[in-house]
């Protein structure tokens, strides 16, 4: 025996656990659902039969789940569609996947079917348009808030509306709670928007959003996607879609859709630009052998694709959840890009989760897979201050729940707060925030402290 060879340290094995995220959901495991019973393969994988069998009110969620919910609750649910500021659409894949022994802690569940017994009251210091999009919308469905990139909002519909959504203010029909603002949703109004994006050579970067591309025609895919090619200054684009998380099943049923988005990106190919698809998966659960026969459909295309997720409580704010989120995505050559602290909107505060949570998380995620597949953690600071690293704030008050962050490139010399929800702090914390003048002190003391001044706060 060489010393080289006696000196040598095996690592142990692998154990079975760290190849779970290689476990999808197999099978047509939408049976169990009565009101699927009966569907085969090739219905299920439909995408105009999931559009039309979505779940849109609480009468149509019994129907479909009449025999696996108990009567406690629907009634649960019924209230909490009446309270939502979203309106609610929850597909039959998504709806397949909760497991129905436990659906009030199911983790997609809780993204999108409301229960009233689960709100939480709002943070008192909570608005409905928290990252201030309007305030930086030149004109309507054009949000212009970074020096070369914008939001173009071209539809205001989604296959799903998740309870958590940052538009809520905009987005799906009108509420009990909420009136929605108008985006741009006709060809005239996107023509406004392109006839902006001509005139501010200083935009390189398009996101294409709404709303939600899914929902977009395949006509309606080029005809964005060449008059943004065509405009010479522009460099990159993103079309984002909550749709291969909660809808796989149109990557492998509507061709012309696929199609579309694929001469899109080969035209941006040959004139030396960049077009990616983003998307959006939360849970591990939402991947399956679907997703995974849908996603290889992009890659054999080409098609790049990053994911962006939101930090989610009871979905994927534990290591060990988020971690398997990250694999999985990588499984499918999925980009995981960044993982959102969750905007504060109204509604869902029971969805929220603290800065400090999501700094342990990404501790415990960064090392356990390559760094190109690890996503960066970020808070997309409310007032408008755009995304900034969530461990980045120039001061964190962790007892009463409030950090403050600085933009220096988007907005120079501004503060922007976010709070961490009420309830995860202490009693004497939670009293603090329920008097104004109290509240309004600890977060000028926090300002303070982290050396900007007071006069330049800014509140969501």
């Amino acid at each position: 025996m060489t010393t080289a060879t006696a000196t040598r340290h095996l690592k142990a094995p692998a154990t079975a656990e760290q190849f779970e995220y290689k476990n999808l959901k197999q099978g047509e495991f939408w049976r169990h659902i009565p009101a699927y019973a009966d569907v085969d393969e090739a219905t299920f994988l439909d995408h105009l039969w999931q559009q039309r069998q979505s779940v849109k009110t609480a009468e149509e969620l019994l129907h479909t789940i009449r025999d696996v919910c108990s009567t406690e609750f629907y009634r649960d649910a019924e209230a909490g569609f009446r309270r939502a500021p979203m309106a609610v659409r929850v597909s039959p894949y998504a709806i397949s996947l909760i497991d129905w022994n436990d659906p009030v802690d199911d983790p997609i569940r809780r993204q999108f079917i409301p229960l009233a017994s689960t709100s939480l009251p709002d943070h008192p210091r909570l608005t409905l348009d928290s990252l201030h999009e309007q305030q930086d919308s030149p004109i309507p469905g054009l949000v212009h808030r970074y020096a070369d990139k914008a939001l173009f909002l071209p539809l205001n519909v989604c296959p799903v509306y998740c309870r958590f959504c940052t538009r809520s203010y905009a987005i799906g029909p009108d509420t009990e709670n909420v009136d929605k603002v108008a985006l741009a949703k006709t060809p005239k109004q996107w023509q406004d928007a392109f006839a902006y994006i001509a005139e501010r050579p200083e935009l390189e970067d398009i996101v294409i959003s709404g709303g939600d591309v899914y929902q977009l025609p395949p006509k309606n895919i080029e005809f964005v996607g060449n008059a943004l090619l065509d405009i010479p200054h522009v460099r990159r684009m993103r079309f984002a879609t909550k749709g291969p998380a909660i809808m796989p099943m149109k990557l492998l049923t509507h061709g012309e859709w696929v199609d579309a988005l694929t001469a899109i990106v080969e035209r941006g190919r040959t004139l030396g630009k960049e077009v990616v698809l983003h998307t959006h998966f939360n849970a591990p659960e939402e991947i399956t052998w679907i997703t995974q026969k849908a996603m290889r459909v992009l890659f054999e295309r080409g098609i790049f694709t990053r994911n962006q997720s939101v930090l989610i409580r009871g979905v994927n704010d534990t290591r060990e959840r988020m971690q398997l989120l990250v694999k999985r995505l990588g499984h499918l050559n999925v980009h995981p890009y960044y993982v959102y602290m969750h905007d504060m909107v109204k509604g869902v505060e029971e969805l929220r989760t603290t800065i400090a949570s999501a700094v342990d998380t990404e501790k415990y995620v960064r090392g356990s897979t390559a760094g190109f597949n690890t996503p960066t953690f970020v808070c997309d600071a409310p007032g408008g201050g755009g995304k900034r690293d969530v461990h980045s704030y120039e001061h964190y008050d962790r007892e009463n729940g409030i950090a403050v962050y600085a933009a220096p490139s988007v907005k120079p010399g501004k503060a922007f707060v976010y709070f961490d929800p009420v309830d995860r702090l202490s009693p004497a914390a939670q009293a603090r925030w329920a008097v104004r003048e109290i509240a309004d002190a600890m977060i000028h003391e926090a300002v303070r402290k982290a050396g900007i001044g007071d006069e330049q706060l800014v509140l969501a």
